[in-house]
């Protein structure tokens, strides 16, 4: 299996990301940067919703265990600003989970399309926790 230099996680509000976060910070070098993103929609604020402030709270205090920043963007655009951010921090792999109605694979094509020809990988982790 590969080791990365700068891995980036894709992450929704759900606890259940924490294995998306394990297999990335296992797929890193040991020196390797952690990354670990979440990009909601404009118009969402979690700040005035008590369930979902407390999932972002545990995935800071998560991220923090495995040595990793967790960035919260706003975007409607949310393959383009993941792309963008990839390319910003030199990410080689990006790590999203599997979908329960396999949204993931046209995000997934769509990420890829944005990534053009840079060597930045994608995978995909199988389970419950959606990009």
């Amino acid at each position: 299996m590969s080791a990365y230099d700068s891995v980036l996680v894709c992450v929704t509000r759900q606890k259940a990301c924490e294995r998306l976060i394990r297999a990335a910070a296992e797929l890193k070098k040991k020196n390797g940067a952690l990354y670990v993103i979440h990009v909601t929609k404009e118009k969402w604020n979690f700040v005035d919703n008590a369930k979902d402030g407390e999932a972002m709270e545990y995935l800071f205090s998560l991220s923090k265990s495995y040595g990793a920043e967790l960035t919260i963007l706003n975007s409607n655009k949310i393959p383009e600003t993941i792309s963008q951010f990839a390319e910003h921090y030199q990410a080689q792999l990006i790590v999203v989970g599997e979908s329960p109605d396999n949204s993931a694979n046209s995000f997934n094509k769509r990420l890829s399309e944005l990534l053009g020809d840079s060597k930045t990988e994608i995978m995909t982790i199988p389970g419950s926790c959606a990009t």
